[in-house]
């Protein structure tokens, strides 16, 4: 029995959370779904690989927001691609328990503490690398388990 509830307070803890409003103008978090590049679900088909994260709805040059109070934990490199120069940046975060990145994010700082809804960075201009996608920032938990229950 004492297992069961265990178990039960972890799963209740886990569900609370629940990330606040992440990119101006997108008050809801709304996610990119369809678009010419593909989907932005969690576990999308890219080619030969798999999507491991959530993509929610980002114009080029908004400001991006602190989710809930964050503990920031370093610049991240997207990807290895010089051509991607113009979106190659994010961070990683932990805050509510969780341990997660935001890719194409100018950080203000990559260090130190943010309050919920806090600016933390700029949105890159994903549209000079990829014409007509759903410009977006990239949500992946450091474990790159599926981000969607927080959503």
């Amino acid at each position: 029995m004492r297992r069961v509830v265990v178990l039960l307070a972890v799963l209740w803890a886990t569900d609370a959370v629940r990330f606040g409003q992440l990119c101006s103008g997108n008050q809801d978090n709304r996610r990119r779904t369809s678009d010419s590049w593909g989907q932005g679900h969690y576990g999308a088909r890219r080619g030969g690989r798999t999507h491991q994260g959530l993509d929610i709805v980002c114009s080029d040059g908004s400001t991006v927001y602190a989710p809930f109070d964050v503990t920031l934990n370093g610049k991240v490199t997207v990807y290895n691609d010089k051509s991607k120069a113009a979106i190659n940046q994010g961070i990683s975060m932990t805050g509510e328990g969780l341990c997660f990145k935001l890719f194409y994010v100018r950080p203000d700082q990559t260090s130190g503490s943010v309050k919920k809804g806090e600016r933390i960075g700029t949105m890159l201009p994903m549209q000079s690398v990829y014409s007509g996608i759903t410009s977006h920032v990239h949500v992946q938990m450091c474990d790159k388990s599926d981000p969607t229950q927080y959503f």
